[in-house]
């Protein structure tokens, strides 16, 4: 089974000749680099086939860092990244300056990953009018900040979504919403709730690895040895075959 983290971030070190937006530095609280060998070395040890790359918000719209990682390894790294989650982007959604990009990203078949937590209803709005565009919804549609079971009270939401065929949902970042220790027990029954949803072929895996509270490896078997009812294809959809064929990054054949 090959194993696709959906979500992964890499930056550079702030610097004078690398600054980061205006009080970003203090927001972000990222004090060394991740590199791409920093998180090509946690791959190997975790047995992680491939990453999407998503740059951090905090360098503003920079992306050379993700995308020389893609370019000197691309059966190993992708980027994606579209965020609408804090003030400096959610108007995006709502003041038309958008407006021209979601019917050129259909026509150019050009797959979407977006950060819209709080903004679900406009998703729902923009999935309907384009329905020849794909998107694929960051960290369950929810906060980021919240903890079980609060966190969890947009979930229905989320999964009303699933009713767009062009939508999918990462399952990622999850182990940083659970208010116990590993394997996480009170994140399992909203893990299946939201695969019912979207189904396993529409339900991706993924880590946000830098900002979990437990290893790649716990990460890994929160889904492949702690919910029984996970198994088989279904699994091997899950866990990475579904995110690459979503995304048109054909996986070699075993």
């Amino acid at each position: 089974m090959h194993i696709v983290d959906s979500q992964v971030h890499l930056w550079a070190a702030e610097s004078p000749d690398r600054p980061w937006p205006a009080g970003r530095a203090q927001e972000a609280q990222k004090p060394y680099p991740i590199v791409k060998e920093t998180i090509l070395f946690q791959m190997d040890l975790a047995k992680v086939s491939r990453v999407v790359i998503v740059p951090p918000s905090w360098e503003g719209d920079r992306n050379d860092v993700a995308l020389e990682a893609a370019r000197a390894y691309p059966d190993r790294f992708a980027v994606m990244r579209f965020t609408f989650h804090n003030e400096h982007y959610r108007h995006l959604l709502t003041d038309g300056s958008m407006d021209w990009f979601w019917p050129a990203a259909e026509k150019a078949g050009i797959p979407l990953m977006v950060l819209v937590p709080g903004a679900l209803d406009h998703l729902d709005r923009i999935a309907a009018k384009h329905p020849g565009l794909k998107f694929v919804i960051d960290h369950v549609g929810i906060s980021i900040r919240g903890k079980a079971p609060n966190v969890f009270d947009d979930l229905p939401k989320v999964c009303a979504l699933a009713k767009h065929p062009n939508v999918a949902v990462k399952a990622s970042g999850m182990p940083s919403l659970s208010a116990q220790a590993y394997p996480f027990r009170d994140l399992h029954p909203h893990i299946r709730t939201l695969v019912d949803a979207f189904g396993p072929r529409r339900a991706f895996w993924g880590t946000d690895l830098t900002r979990m509270p437990c290893t790649y490896y716990e990460c890994i078997t929160l889904f492949t040895e702690h919910l029984p009812w996970l198994k088989g294809e279904d699994l091997e959809w899950v866990m990475g075959r579904g995110v690459c064929e979503w995304l048109g990054w054909p996986l070699p054949r075993s």
